[in-house]
């Protein structure tokens, strides 16, 4: 594994909104999750992660955030992208944390860019890396190419 980039001023932008995004919507036990993705144009998009009573009807923030940049902007590829993490109230630890993304994400953001960066948690800090990085045995529906 290649040695992680640190943090540029805009990728702490990115956590700062994808922070932003779950503490204005946090929801004990239905809203833990904020995501925020930033196009390769530039353009922030955030979302939270949509929780259901039937677990598997799940929907992850990463998703939100990227169907939203989609919708916006179409296929305008994914710069980086951030998940974090609010604690549950009873947690002694109060501290909105990043977090990586979950197989299924992982799979999401390859498929709709290769080349995106994924900023994971690194110790005490966080650091970027390559999706490829995550995934390195892509799933794929045919021959690779």
């Amino acid at each position: 594994m290649k040695r992680p980039a640190k943090l540029k001023a805009v990728d702490q932008e990115l956590i700062a909104a994808a922070t932003a995004a779950i503490k204005q919507r946090y929801r004990y036990d239905w809203q833990e999750v904020g995501a925020a993705l930033r196009t390769r144009s530039g353009k922030i998009f955030t979302g939270v992660n949509l929780d259901a009573y039937l677990g598997r009807m799940a929907v992850c923030a990463e998703a939100v955030a990227l169907g939203r940049a989609f919708v916006d902007q179409g296929d305008a590829g994914i710069d980086t992208i951030v998940a974090v993490r609010h604690p549950d109230p009873d947690e002694k630890d109060q501290t909105i944390a990043v977090v990586s993304p979950c197989g299924a994400c992982r799979e999401l953001i390859f498929d709709y860019d290769p080349k995106a960066r994924v900023i994971v948690p690194n110790g005490e800090a966080a650091a970027a890396v390559p999706i490829a990085e995550l995934l390195p045995n892509k799933y794929r529906r045919g021959p690779e190419r």
